[in-house]
């Protein structure tokens, strides 16, 4: 039996094939993210991986169901496996907004899943960290998030030189596009999305081919590159550069109009955080979704919200090509060695006692030779041996230093470096 294409399986180090993942590298982003957003003072939350089809329609259109594994389930309900968290998150506070002090600071570490072609640093599954900020309409919480994003890259330490966040507004490009169609009738104004759909693929689109299309629409390619190469922000994208600048993060952020995002989605600021070597696709986005909550709960609930996500495989690879993944040693604290069988209970009594008091500890479940005993030991890089002398001593070997000690059964712990 094999996997399913664009899917894994997470091995525990070290890794027996180069065609698996790290479980030990998953566990350590996941620490990582976590660390960052609860000194943020983000919660975490979750939801269910299934959900109704209708939560995603709703959001992104029909459409959106080729993307995704859904299917009909035994009760005859269209669901799916979530492709995205922030439906989920829009249904829960629309949900029990009330039970909760505005703005409300959560965090989410999903796994996703989306039937679409693999591609480098794109799987058909992935784990994600979501960070969202709802309530709040001021720029500063666009400044407090994108701060979360640079400090949750700097964790594995990443710096300015391996990342930059590029910031840009819908709210900068609705108001070129407006500048451009003056005189337009409203019929006309659906021409709108086609021309985000062209802004959004410029740097995937051979620049005659971009040009052809921006014509149709009554727009040059040159003015259009203007805009971009100009980078004036707006008010609203000042403010949060001097938010950055004040907390010393200025050169993590630049403004760049090319960053467009989801043309139906977000309505305001918009960011997405790339390499500087360009070596990879974006390493995490995000944005101003003030609609979603009111689409989500029908209009019952209206609140302003944004976040973003950062994907676990485009941040691994960026990691390994950094040299920045800390090398995942198998390592076991204690090794209790039996030598006397007639001293296996209390023996055992010793492993439960050093593992109540926080130690990693491994022994023999069955009666082994004790060279055996000391060969395990030492493949599984222990720290220390402990064997029971007798009911009241231990024998304890510091392998890291070829130290040995003889101490009371109750003192054990406190001997172990």
């Amino acid at each position: 039996m094999e996997r399913l294409p664009g899917f894994r399986d997470f091995y525990p180090e070290p890794l027996p094939h180069t065609d698996v993942w790290s479980a030990d590298a998953r566990q350590f982003i996941f620490e990582k993210w976590r660390t960052v957003a609860r000194r943020y003072n983000f919660r975490e939350y979750d939801g269910p991986p299934l959900e109704s089809l209708e939560l995603f329609t709703t959001k992104s259109g029909e459409e959106i169901a080729g993307q995704l594994y859904n299917f009909t389930d035994k009760g005859g309900r269209a669901v799916t496996l979530r492709p995205e968290m922030t439906p989920t998150l829009a249904r829960m506070i629309a949900a029990h907004e009330r039970n909760y002090k505005k703005p409300v600071k959560w965090f989410a570490l999903p796994q996703l899943f989306r039937y679409e072609r693999q591609q480098k640093g794109r799987l058909r599954e992935h784990f994600q960290f979501n960070a969202d900020l709802i309530g709040e309409t001021d720029p500063a919480a666009d400044a407090e998030l994108i701060a979360l994003l640079i400090d949750a890259l700097r964790a594995f330490g990443l710096t300015e030189k391996d990342f930059i966040i590029r910031l840009s507004s819908r709210n900068a490009w609705q108001e070129f596009y407006k500048s451009g169609r003056d005189g337009v009738s409203p019929s006309q104004t659906s021409d709108e999305y086609n021309f985000f759909q062209i802004i959004d693929k410029l740097e995937r689109t051979p620049p005659e081919e971009s040009e052809t299309k921006l014509a149709a629409l009554g727009f040059s390619l040159a003015e259009v590159n203007q805009f971009i190469e100009s980078g004036r922000p707006t008010a609203e994208l000042e403010s949060i550069l001097q938010n950055l600048a004040a907390r010393g993060l200025k050169d993590f952020v630049k403004v760049d109009y090319k960053v467009i995002r989801g043309l139906a989605y977000y309505t305001g600021v918009v960011f997405e955080a790339f390499d500087v070597q360009g070596q990879f696709r974006a390493i995490a986005g995000g944005g101003r979704y003030d609609n979603l909550v009111k689409l989500i709960s029908g209009g019952r609930v209206d609140l302003p919200a944004l976040g973003f996500g950062m994907g676990d495989v485009v941040l691994l690879e960026l990691l390994k090509a950094r040299g920045l993944l800390p090398k995942f040693d198998s390592t076991t604290d204690v090794f209790v060695l039996i030598g006397d069988e007639a001293l296996r209970p209390q023996s055992l009594k010793l492993v439960q006692d050093l593992r109540a008091a926080g130690y990693a500890v491994e022994y023999p479940l069955t009666a082994v030779k004790p060279d055996k005993q000391f060969k395990r030991a030492q493949e599984l890089k222990t720290a220390n041996v402990v064997q029971l002398e007798n009911s009241d001593y231990v024998r304890i070997r510091d392998l890291r230093v070829r130290k040995e000690i003889v101490v009371g059964v109750a003192d054990t712990a406190n001997h172990l470096g």
